[in-house]
């Protein structure tokens, strides 16, 4: 029989894993079960990912994209009309951008702070959750310089992994205040 040209495969797994996580926790995850989601024959998902830590690298990496661009897409950092020139602005922006995070499901956002959460336990995975506090950084530092955009960064994180972790409701006009005395410098 003909091997079938697949270029969506690796793909395709790289979802089916981002799916099985946010099911099952890391816990739950195993070459086979992504298989058996992505609809791949096991071989596939050994051929691709070695390990499942290359394939949690590649997890990883697709949920950082996916926050980098969604930062890069919310109006705080398109250039639309805002007040984007003040400290206050910048403040103002990211706390909406948290909100739209929290708003709704928190199934994303909760997967996307498992697997960078990950890291804790699984080397292999620091350099990429590296990457997505440069990629956040970088962002941010359009808007203010690198140390306070690092420091925006430290606190969005502490924010979200407390509403998290206590079950709480995202409370922005207290994140509204934090992140403005953080660009303020009074923080």
């Amino acid at each position: 029989m003909a091997r079938r040209y697949d270029p969506e495969r690796r793909t395709r797994i790289i979802d089916a894993a981002l799916r099985v996580i946010a099911a099952d926790g890391l816990a739950g995850l195993s070459h086979r079960t992504v298989a058996a989601e992505a609809d791949v024959p096991l071989g596939s998902t050994t051929y691709h990912f070695g390990s499942l830590d290359e394939l949690l690298t590649a997890a990883l990496r697709r949920s950082n994209e996916n926050f980098a661009q969604a930062l890069r897409d919310s109006a705080a950092f398109t250039g639309e009309p805002s007040a984007q020139d003040t400290d206050t602005g910048l403040a103002d922006d990211l706390t909406r951008v948290l909100g739209e995070c929290f708003a709704g499901e928190r199934g994303a956002i909760e997967l996307e702070y498992e697997l960078y959460l990950a890291a804790l336990r699984r080397p292999a995975l620091r350099p990429v959750a590296a990457e997505w506090t440069e990629s956040a950084v970088e962002v941010l530092s359009a808007r203010t310089d690198p140390a306070t955009a690092r420091a925006l960064v430290a606190l969005m994180d502490g924010v979200c992994l407390q509403v998290m972790l206590t079950g709480s409701a995202f409370d922005a006009p207290y994140t509204r205040e934090m992140l403005a005395r953080v660009v303020e410098g009074r923080g």
